[in-house]
């Protein structure tokens, strides 16, 4: 059996418990019921109860020691601020490996205690591979990659909810570049393309001229007042077909050119 010693306190979300380490092997992590039963909000006296009515299904030494079965911890026990007349009066103070307190989740068997166990084994227990091959900046290291990583993914979440607010299109499109900047490092953001039809091909569905297309457009108000876009269409500039300047054309998005179908439909024969 590895020498048992207290690492510290500990701290896995809004947990906080005592780190303990040795006792099921070199580096090995482990956990007071104390801790346990704290976490999970029961009564020492609860779990220490569980444990004992399935002893037989933990294994000494490999799921569980009794700290208060062996002279040797009383220093031990001593360290983590267990009074004498506590220890004396203590049936069992039990030491849970990785192991032990995943049998102890199958006894308690609810959605809470997976939960808790999902984070403890992520952030406390498989950390001590790191610290085995002597690596503690290692995990360092790790916590604050995920530190990080958490502060660009609430920069990112906080950019696109900005976005999304606001009623300019071009404020919206910029903030959501910088929302995808902050997630990739690179300014761009996928876009979902919108079929666009020029006057032209929404004359040729309704049975038109390009230029009473125009015409029934402006009628019913449907394009931008400046340029931009609306649920309707966007401005866009296209070469002249007399000279090579650009002028602006107004294309249709699928609910302009439903709005001037529906127009047209409306229209006396």
């Amino acid at each position: 059996m590895n020498e048992l010693k207290v690492i510290g306190r500990e701290r896995i979300g809004q947990y906080e418990f005592t780190g303990i380490e040795g006792g099921f092997g070199s580096n090995k992590k482990a956990m007071l019921v104390k801790d346990i039963a704290k976490i999970h909000g029961k009564e020492v006296k609860y779990i220490n109860k569980l444990i004992n009515q399935n002893i037989n299904r933990f294994k000494l030494g490999i799921d569980l020691i009794d700290l208060v079965s062996d002279e040797k911890f009383k220093v031990l026990l001593m360290n983590l601020k267990f009074s004498s007349k506590a220890i004396s009066n203590s049936n069992n103070i039990y030491l849970l490996s990785e192991r032990g307190y995943s049998k102890l989740l199958k006894i308690l068997e609810d959605d809470k205690a997976w939960e808790i166990y999902d984070q403890l084994v992520d952030n406390y227990f498989n950390m001590r591979q790191s610290i085995k091959e002597n690596k503690p900046s290692l995990v360092a290291g790790k916590r604050l990659e995920i530190m990080e990583k958490n502060a660009v993914t609430r920069k990112a979440n906080l950019l696109y909810k900005i976005a999304q607010a606001t009623n300019s299109e071009t404020s919206s499109q910029t903030l959501l570049a910088q929302a995808a900047k902050e997630l990739t490092g690179e300014m761009t953001i996928p876009v979902m393309k919108r079929k666009e039809y020029s006057a032209s091909e929404v004359g040729k569905l309704v049975g038109k001229s390009a230029n009473m297309i125009g015409r029934i457009c402006n009628r019913l108000g449907l394009k931008a007042e400046q340029p931009g876009q609306n649920k309707y269409g966007r401005w866009s500039n296209s070469k002249s077909q007399h000279s090579d300047k650009e002028v602006p054309q107004w294309l249709y998005f699928d609910e302009g050119v439903k709005a001037i179908k529906d127009y047209v439909a409306k229209q006396p024969a």
